[in-house]
């Protein structure tokens, strides 16, 4: 390979790069991606291969489907790259996308963390009432402005950053109609852009301090390994390489914003070079290019992405 792994990293997505049929092409034809379903179903007691492969899409769509559907088809796709050599020096994910990136560095065993992020959706959507919460993403406004927006919007509601994506896009979580007067401000205030999200929780904000509670319990009885390689976490953007942190790291990361923006420069600091965007959608690699357009970005989500990659780095 050209690129030595210590200037690869690997990027996991979270929720919303979900797709009827991820995984698919992959599971036909690679052993290894479809013992990974194979082995989801059995650690769930149902289909989630024939959930992921042929739907229905609003099954797919509910939190605690989507959440170990997207991990389960992202480790399929790591698990047929490492079977062609491709390993990485670094790995992150966004919220969801720490789990798969936690499995790719055997901190966390794949059964258990398929069983972890289907508690974790369940948590996560039960922590608020539907239609309580909300979240928006603000367009072409830069943190301190967002967050100055969000203070002033709360009115003694919950209204906060949920994910640093890049400079040009950040989102907002909090009680619905105070996430909606931030959106007002916020187009008041300059943004090129402020639209509410179709999502099913208010993700990453203190609001979800149940799910959080729930979560850590169940995080607490896990055997966590030392990872092989450091993770870029989501919570404070720094490289985890010991279990204890990894841990504690998961478990603020319900609460505490993604600091996408954040990571991607810290691995880019370590001099990565080559970022691929392992699993379903490419929502990761369009977030790079708004980071910077510099950098290598490639995704591997099916059969023709994967021959791509491995061609591209093939000596």
């Amino acid at each position: 390979m050209p690129t030595s792994s210590s200037n690869i990293a690997f990027l996991f997505p979270g929720q919303g790069s979900q797709a009827v049929g991820m995984g698919k092409e992959l599971a036909e034809k690679y052993p290894a991606a479809r013992a990974t379903f194979d082995e989801a179903d059995e650690a769930l007691g149902y289909k989630l291969s024939q959930l992921c492969f042929e739907g229905p899409e609003e099954q797919l769509r509910l939190t605690e489907i989507t959440q170990p559907a997207i991990l389960t088809a992202s480790v399929a796709a790591f698990r047929v790259l490492a079977e062609k050599g491709l390993r990485p020096g670094f790995v992150a994910g966004h919220s969801l996308g720490e789990y798969s990136a936690h499995v790719a560095a055997g901190t966390l065993n794949f059964g258990d963390a398929v069983r972890t992020v289907r508690n974790r959706g369940k948590y996560m959507q039960e922590a608020v009432p539907v239609g309580v919460g909300a979240m928006a993403a603000i367009l072409g406004m830069d943190l301190e402005r967002v967050t100055g927006v969000c203070n002033d919007a709360a009115q003694g509601e919950v209204c906060e950053p949920a994910n640093i994506n890049s400079a040009e896009q950040i989102v907002i979580s909090g009680h619905k109609s105070a996430v909606e007067r931030a959106a007002k401000l916020a187009s008041e205030r300059g943004a090129k852009r402020a639209v509410l999200l179709q999502v099913s929780a208010p993700f990453h904000c203190s609001l979800m301090k149940p799910a959080q509670d729930r979560l850590a319990a169940d995080l607490s009885v896990l055997t966590l390994q030392k990872p092989a390689v450091p993770v870029a976490c989501n919570v404070d953007a720094t490289l985890l390489d010991n279990a204890d942190r990894s841990r504690d790291a998961l478990v603020q990361q319900v609460t505490g914003a993604v600091k996408w923006e954040q990571s991607i420069r810290l691995l880019i600091a370590q001099g990565v070079q080559t970022f691929v965007e392992v699993g379903p959608g490419k929502v990761l690699c369009g977030l790079m290019r708004q980071i910077d357009r510099s950098k290598t970005a490639l995704n591997v989500g099916d059969e023709a992405s994967l021959v791509r990659v491995v061609e591209q780095m093939a000596v």
